[in-house]
């Protein structure tokens, strides 16, 4: 049985001001692509499938797009759970539909899905948090523990856990007691989740930069011994870089996000993980490059003329660019920059031994005009640099104001 697990989609993030909606359709292209080459029978999307509870149209309908040719007209069964940037009832609302096409939408962790039964595969079982799909093509089911994200006080009231207990703890065994009783070897066993979870007295993994965090201390860790041994592959979602927290025996996988969501990711590759697995033995995985998008690139330069023909001769590219400089950028350079490149997210200006420069005492006189006096302020705290034209322009609109 081939299984493809990919998560963090955040459909309808922008970068800053940036849209990344056309980057978005090519990478999900690119998944469909994969899953059909690979002959995938079956797709996890293990959680953040929308960047906001309150994702545009255009990224409502790529998600849905994406989901029915994913299922390859009901043949294939997708099991998308809600990850921390989703609202739980936006996931489950679409839920009786969405099961014409053989898709799956949980939303909230205590999920019990409603059984039912398409030409190509079937429910066998439904519990709450529990899945057992069973597909024509195979004479053994196959089981999906899963656990959309909830916060750790949401958790442990769906579990009936007391509040002091350690989620860690709470999940363990919940998990286990699911395995225990529809988890054994006749069968494929999976754990999905949308959790920060990390191997015990590992490092702290970097959560990305701009991600709503879920990580807060320790109270609210959960570690990888938590998943039950019955659990042949983990599929996680949270962390956008991949990696495996578990073994080589039983893999424990952030399988990525699809795109570069921040310039804390600039050069990182990017995957999808499609897994080979059969009941009572080791699964084997590939990790299959995502090569779609706009590189997220940080560039420092310290000569507007070199700044120019690095952009020009790399569009393709969302760039955060640093400009160290002897005086501040003049407003005909920064037109120069941005003219030359359409991917500019951030242009952060420097000016070169700004600390050590020393200015003479210069007395302000306020009797003059407003703007002559801010000219004047401004030069007094930026070693007697004259202001742009943006900001003198700005300036006249704020007092317009």
């Amino acid at each position: 049985m081939k299984i493809l697990h990919t998560a963090d989609w955040h459909l309808g993030k922008r970068l800053d001001r940036f849209s990344r909606l056309e980057e978005q359709v090519s990478v999900m292209n690119k998944i469909v692509e994969i899953a059909d080459e690979q002959k995938v029978d079956i797709v996890i999307v293990a959680g953040d499938l929308f960047d906001n509870f309150n994702p545009s149209v255009d990224a409502v309908e790529l998600f849905y797009k994406t989901l029915k040719r994913l299922s390859n007209n009901g043949k294939r069964p997708i099991i998308a759970i809600a990850g921390n940037h989703d609202s739980p009832n936006l996931i489950d609302a679409p839920d009786p539909l969405a099961r014409e096409c053989g898709i799956i939408l949980i939303g909230h962790p205590h999920a019990k899905v409603q059984e039912f039964e398409l030409e190509n595969f079937k429910i066998l079982n439904s519990q709450e948090g529990f899945l057992e799909l069973k597909l024509n093509q195979f004479e053994y089911p196959i089981r999906v523990i899963h656990t959309a994200y909830a916060n750790e006080v949401r958790l442990k009231q769906y579990f009936g856990e007391e509040k002091e207990k350690a989620l860690n703890d709470t999940l363990a065994a919940h998990w286990k007691s699911i395995a225990d009783e529809f988890c054994d070897e006749n069968g494929v066993n999976i754990l999905t989740t949308h959790l920060y979870m990390n191997k015990r007295g590992a490092l702290l993994l970097e959560e990305p930069e701009g991600e709503k965090p879920i990580k807060i201390g320790n109270a609210d860790m959960v570690y990888s011994d938590a998943i039950p041994n019955q659990i042949q592959y983990t599929a996680l979602g949270h962390l956008h870089g991949f990696r495996n927290i578990g073994t080589e025996e039983k893999p424990v996988v952030y399988s990525s996000s699809p795109l570069c969501y921040s310039f804390s990711e600039a050069g990182q590759t990017k995957y999808v993980s499609v897994i080979d697995a059969k009941p009572n033995d080791k699964v084997s995985f590939e990790k299959i490059e995502l090569k779609a998008g706009r590189q997220l690139v940080r560039k420092s330069f310290d000569n507007v003329d070199e700044t120019v023909a690095w952009l020009t001769h790399n569009p393709n590219t969302l760039v955060e660019l640093s400009i160290e400089s002897d005086s501040y950028l003049k407003a005909a350079d920064r037109k120069r920059i941005f003219q030359s490149h359409d991917g500019i997210i951030y242009l952060i200006p420097k000016v070169k031994n700004f600390e050590n420069q020393k200015t003479d005492i210069v007395e302000i006189d306020i009797t003059k005009d407003l703007e002559p006096l801010f000219v004047d302020y401004f030069k007094s705290k930026n070693a007697n640099q004259e202001p742009n034209e943006d900001l003198v322009d700005l300036f006249k609109e704020i007092q317009k104001e």
